[in-house]
């Protein structure tokens, strides 16, 4: 008898849709499974029967030919226990098969029957919906996840058991989740678990902070140990502007592909703050893998990429993250497949201006030798400096600021700032899919919507002079001041935004580091 039964196989952060044929005849005996498994598909012949086992049911002692179509895509993991369990049930006449072609099945199978999580629920839903079927059968731990795509009946099942039985007729064995969406969504996003108003001083940078939020431009702090660079860049993302739903949408399909979904979990309400150490390898950074996955600046896609002490990443993990920086997508090409991960991120950086740490301290004396500061900075390639806004300094507390009383302004009304500059940001570039904020724009954009009058020019000059800054710097003053000049509400750039905007380019002064 032959049977179909439906899965799904995640490629990069969407899902096609598997038609897995299973046909048991009594002409001979034997088992086999065709259709490009992975070892993991392979071996779930052995957990298989021993789950059918264990409800008292048995698998056929013929011949069984499962087929995965199509036949040229990887099948991969162990999320296919079950639609083939459930397949050879039904074509070994132990399990009814009238419904069984309305249904996506995914899920992997312990020894006693019970369901396991699966990676990529989220987009194999979306995927299910798409393609027309009536449900979705996966295990409870992500039904929550899946449960988000409307218009499409989830059923979240913790055995094996209750699949059959609720296949098999009984319509209570299973429930469908419904989840409102929306209303969990924006009662989850008002919750923050940090806070500028927990800062003691800082305050210029605080402003430097909220003006990269503005205008989504890249930050680097440099500063000795202990002066706060980490604090403050974990509060960064509270005073971003709130996820909307499509970006949560898409930032959870790639957390859900990575298997980095929390159990009973259904949309990601925050940000994603992303911290990785320095040993990281470029592969883990920007995605791939014999089985591809999604890497660190994909999982930061709509949120934070903090990578602290900068200098201390090899050479060549940082300079993958060139393209994508510019580019907001990371494309993985290999000899058999190519598979292409959002990267749309905001990328903050600290690091030490020294190896002692006390370069510019103003108390503690610096131990390097001559050179080694600027050889300690240049260990930070300038094409990735290129790509980084706004380089500000970080000078410690001082002891009556760390003792004050007063609570520092909140995150919640920095961030209301921050929101209205994004909406004025919306506006001017209405109808360009390409650019949503002032740091994406190209330099042809720059002269069209970077505009200074004569004083404005005159200033600029002078300070590319005296403090001799490189020519890099000048796209970058002129991005940044027109965000401080939509923070301020203004429709033109004027010279108290450009002074601003030409402080926060530290280490573009060729002077910086002592050489």
């Amino acid at each position: 008898m032959l049977i179909r039964t439906f899965g799904s196989a995640v490629q990069g952060v969407n899902a096609v849709t598997i038609t897995i044929e299973v046909n048991v005849s009594n002409q001979g005996i034997g088992y086999s499974l065709v259709g490009l498994p992975d070892n993991a598909v392979k071996e779930s012949k052995e957990r298989i029967e021993t789950a059918v086992r264990h409800i008292n049911r048995k698998l056929p002692r013929l011949r069984t030919v499962i087929n995965m179509a199509p036949a040229d895509i990887r099948k991969e993991g162990s999320a296919y226990d079950l639609p083939i369990a459930l397949g050879i049930l039904a074509a070994s006449e132990q399990l009814k098969s009238d419904l069984l072609e309305q249904f996506v099945i995914m899920g992997e199978l312990a020894l006693d029957g019970t369901l396991k999580p699966i990676k990529g629920a989220l987009p194999i839903a979306i995927e299910a919906r798409k393609a027309g079927f009536t449900g979705f059968i996966l295990p409870l731990e992500n039904a929550r996840e899946a449960a988000i795509v409307n218009n499409l009946n989830v059923y979240g099942a913790e055995t094996l058991e209750q699949v059959i039985q609720f296949l098999d007729g009984n319509t209570e064995a299973l429930l469908p989740l419904t989840i409102d969406t929306r209303t969990e969504f924006a009662y989850n996003q008002q919750h923050n678990d940090t806070d500028f108003a927990d800062v003691k001083g800082q305050e210029n940078i605080k402003r430097a902070l909220e003006i990269a939020a503005a205008g989504g431009h890249n930050v680097i702090l440099i500063g000795p140990p202990g002066a706060g660079k980490t604090m403050l860049a974990k509060r960064l993302p509270s005073i971003l502007p709130p996820l909307t739903l499509a970006e949560a949408l898409e930032t959870t399909k790639i957390h859900s592909v990575a298997g980095r979904l929390q159990k009973n979990t259904s949309l990601l309400y925050q940000r994603p703050f992303r911290s990785p150490h320095h040993t990281i390898s470029d592969i883990a950074l920007v995605g791939g893998g014999n089985n591809p996955q999604p890497g660190e600046i994909s999982l930061a896609h709509n949120g934070v990429l903090f990578l602290d002490e900068l200098p201390e990443f090899k050479r060549t993990v940082l300079e993958v993250m060139r393209q994508p920086l510019e580019e907001r997508r990371i494309t993985i090409s290999r000899a058999k497949f190519s598979i292409e991960y959002p990267s749309s991120f905001m990328l903050i950086a600290s690091m030490n201006p020294c190896p002692c740490g006390y370069f510019n301290h103003p108390e503690k004396e610096c131990v390097c030798g001559p050179g080694m500061v600027q050889k300690y900075v240049s260990k930070v390639s300038g094409p990735l400096l290129d790509r980084i806004d706004i380089h500000i300094e970080v000078t410690p507390v001082q002891f009556d600021q760390l003792t004050e009383s007063r609570r520092a302004e909140s995150s919640e009304r920095i961030r209301e700032r921050v929101v209205h500059a994004r909406e004025i940001q919306v506006q001017r570039y209405a109808g360009r899919e390409e650019i949503h904020s002032n740091a994406q724009m190209s330099s042809t954009q720059v002269r069209e919507w970077c505009a200074i009058d004569a004083t404005g020019q005159t200033l600029l000059k002078t300070a590319m002079n005296r403090l001799q800054l490189s020519a890099r710097a000048y796209d970058r003053i002129l991005k940044v001041a027109r965000t401080i000049a939509d923070l301020a509400n203004s429709e033109h750039i004027k010279p108290e935004h450009l002074a601003e905007a030409i402080q926060y380019r530290s280490l573009d002064r060729e002077t910086w580091g002592g050489s």
